[in-house]
């Protein structure tokens, strides 16, 4: 059941890649996968440490999702700024500005 899952994440991926670009989607991917990975480890640490209820545990679940959501939007736009100067290394000054001319004239 794990690998049907998997498969159909890695199918929806290679459709979103091929529907908005590369760029795009890799930045769609950070967007999701570095917060979902702070609340999970988060919540695994706080879980052993704080909770042995399985209830209380799940109850502060969703606060300490929305916190860490929050406090992880600076990482993810840096992350995606860099990647973005990464690939726009080419120089502007190369770049010449042409006008189109229609064939009737």
């Amino acid at each position: 059941m794990t690998y049907l899952f998997l498969y159909i994440i890695g199918i929806i991926l290679i459709w979103w890649t091929y529907r908005v670009g590369w760029l795009e989607a890799l930045k769609t991917v950070v967007k999701v996968i570095v917060p979902s990975a702070l609340i999970i480890l988060f919540n695994i640490k706080a879980g052993r440490l704080l909770f042995k209820s399985p209830i209380v545990g799940l109850l502060s679940a969703l606060p300490t999702s929305i916190f860490i959501f929050r406090g992880s939007l600076p990482l993810v736009s840096f992350i995606n700024n860099w990647i973005e100067k990464k690939i726009s290394k080419y120089d502007d000054s190369e770049v010449i500005d042409t006008d189109s001319v229609p064939l009737d004239d």
